[in-house]
């Protein structure tokens, strides 16, 4: 009896240890077909990651940000060939142009491109470089240009005084502190007064800049409507080494220039009492809501 009974163990033990070893190798299995799945699931959700990310790219472009590739040395040294900028699109609707501001613009029908660009050898290279143009890598257009803010509409702008500097509304620039080394403020002599609605540009590399002593003969002198203006460069973000921030020099507060700091902020003050109030009234009328409820 004892024999069979040991017998009847050793059985019991041996199913429930291959009952085990099945069990095992079907969870592995399990296992190993989950993963797959969460594979295949990745590689289809892929696709619609990647539009989502460059319509949100297009969106930002748009409205808020966009990157420019600098492609000429017309703004050495503040910038240089290669360098990729930020401009911040909304700038001037909530405030306006400011001497000294590092600006893009639309120079269409007016200035000729200080670049060439070849046009794409075929569809692949179009749409690649349209994705280039979205995050900064390639030079978003022939007649997008960047340059400094020297006069604003109603400003006198002359080159040069007795020590060769530029003069805005009588007051000299003493502008060593961006203009590239070597460089006169104008090789050029003009003596301007910005119309309305229209500023007066100049590279910070001034002999290798065709900015708006290049155009003296067009309509505006030389000048740009403010309406063609895209935004405010205000980072160089790439190459990392030169990651920095593009702020107005201190010359044009110097020379009783800069703009003033509460006339400046009224869009942004504006703004906020706006918005203040609508967020305190969404609340309150959130809280009575969850009185009655």
């Amino acid at each position: 009896m004892r024999s069979k009974d040991e017998s009847d163990r050793r059985e019991v033990a041996e199913r429930t240890a291959d009952g085990s070893r099945d069990g095992g190798r079907t969870g592995g299995q399990r296992g190993e077909q989950g993963r797959r799945a969460q594979e295949r699931s990745f590689w289809r959700e892929l696709p619609v990651l990647v539009i989502l990310a460059l319509g949100l790219a297009l969106l930002i472009k748009t409205f808020l940000i966009q990157a420019f590739y600098i492609p000429s040395e017309s703004m050495e040294e503040t910038l240089v060939p290669g360098d990729r900028v930020l401009v911040n699109k909304l700038a001037y609707r909530l405030g306006e142009i400011q001497r000294g501001d590092v600006i893009v613009f639309n120079g269409a029908d007016s200035w000729e491109s200080e670049i060439v660009i070849a046009p794409p050898s075929g569809p692949v290279e179009g749409f690649l470089r349209k994705v280039g143009e979205l995050f900064g890598f390639a030079t978003v257009g022939e007649k997008d240009f960047i340059k400094r803010v020297i006069g604003l509409p109603g400003d006198r702008v002359k080159c040069c005084d007795a020590q060769k500097r530029l003069t805005v509304n009588g007051k000299p620039l003493e502008e060593s502190g961006y203009l590239f080394r070597g460089d006169t403020p104008s090789a050029t002599p003009f003596d301007i007064q910005v119309p309305p609605n229209r500023v007066w540009v100049m590279g910070d590399h001034r002999s290798a800049s065709a900015d708006s002593r290049s155009h003296l003969s067009d309509p505006g002198n030389g000048t740009i409507p403010t309406d063609h203006v895209l935004g405010r460069a205000f980072v160089v973000v790439w190459p990392i080494d030169r990651l920095a921030g593009l702020t107005r020099p201190p010359a044009y507060a110097e020379a009783g220039l800069a703009a003033d700091v509460a006339a400046g902020a009224a869009p942004l003050v504006a703004a906020a009492g706006v918005v203040f109030p609508l967020a305190g009234l969404r609340r309150l009328v959130r809280r009575r809501r969850q009185g009655t409820s």
